[in-house]
């Protein structure tokens, strides 16, 4: 008897009007109200092993990769490099404190990879956002004009994204990734809200200039930029990147893969290239799982008992016209 069925007969007889009666010592069933305050203890357990394996997850989730939309538009790059230059020359201690130029992007989502298994589930991941933002942007380009300069608390300074419809856009796609991303078991996401920006320097890429007193980004080094116009970026391509792998030689950062969105024209060299990244990926994804699935011993202990039975029947039955393959499957 399984233990829905079972739930479902004690629950019927707990309408009838023998419910009361307790049955324990005929039928060796306990009585309903007992049975159902240990299933509510079990639960209560289960349901508190879940919250602190959650909990120690989250305690345990340090993000090394992104969802990154680069910046390509050169108008966006040399107004930021402006920018930089005209800050180093009032404090030359802060060159290192610059993101490089090839850096450039906007963070869409932080989650957690932690081997190469769960890399490929994140570019399958990817592959499985494009069709919900093909969905948001309904054939339409995303363009992202930047304009004016800001900071996270005298720590990080960004180019701020305009405010318009295309910001209302950008959240959208951020939260179905983030739900993309969640649904394959990954850990994605931030406590705090997203609030999209270009980030051009950061102060904690150089620790060693708090001992020289420099704990802030001071406002008069970036006060002439407040209200530039540093241009508009068509979004063409989100890529999954790899905080800690070795940058490519531009700059930008190591791409797992990609997914090409928008209007942007696409040549066929491009549609070539993307076509055999994507079944590069899936059969990189496909032997992965391949490996696993032949190391797990339950998997070999199989093949070493078909091969034996194998062997057995050949050897009993060699003037028979057996198909071998057939026996093994």
């Amino acid at each position: 008897m399984s233990e829905e069925f079972e739930a479902d007969t004690m629950n019927s007889l707990a309408d009838m009007p023998f419910a009361t009666i307790d049955i324990k010592d005929d039928c060796g069933i306990l009585d309903v109200p007992q049975r159902n305050l240990e299933k509510n203890k079990e639960n209560e357990r289960i349901s508190k092993e879940q919250i602190k394996k959650r909990k120690k997850k989250r305690k345990d989730y340090q993000p090394n990769y992104f969802l990154s939309i680069p910046i390509t538009n050169k108008e966006i790059t040399r107004g930021i490099k402006i920018l930089q230059n005209a800050i180093i020359e009032q404090d030359e201690q802060l060159a290192k404190a610059m993101i490089s130029e090839g850096s450039f992007h906007l963070t869409l989502l932080v989650m957690q990879l932690l081997n190469e298994g769960e890399v490929h589930n994140g570019i399958d991941a990817l592959w499985e956002l494009k069709p919900f933002v093909e969905e948001i942007l309904q054939g339409k380009d995303l363009t992202l004009p930047f304009e004016g300069v800001d900071t996270f608390g005298n720590q990080v300074g960004f180019v701020k994204l305009v405010e318009g419809d295309h910001v209302r856009l950008l959240l959208q796609i951020a939260e179905a990734a983030k739900r993309t991303f969640q649904e394959k078991g990954i850990l994605a996401g931030e406590s705090r809200s997203f609030k999209p920006h270009l980030t051009f320097m950061k102060l904690s890429k150089v620790p060693w200039l708090r001992k020289k007193g420099v704990k802030k980004i001071d406002p008069e080094f970036y006060e002439k930029f407040i209200s530039h116009r540093f241009g508009e970026e068509v979004v063409h391509r989100i890529d999954l990147c790899s905080m800690l792998k070795k940058k490519q030689s531009n700059g930008y950062y190591h791409c797992e893969s990609s997914i090409v969105i928008g209007k942007k024209p696409i040549g066929i060299l491009d549609l070539l290239n993307e076509a055999l990244r994507r079944e590069r990926m899936r059969l990189k994804s496909k032997v992965k799982q391949i490996k696993e699935l032949l190391l797990k011993p339950e998997t070999q202990a199989k093949i070493r008992r078909e091969l034996l039975e194998g062997r057995s029947l050949n050897s009993s039955d060699q003037g028979s016209d057996v198909d071998f393959s057939t026996a093994l499957t």
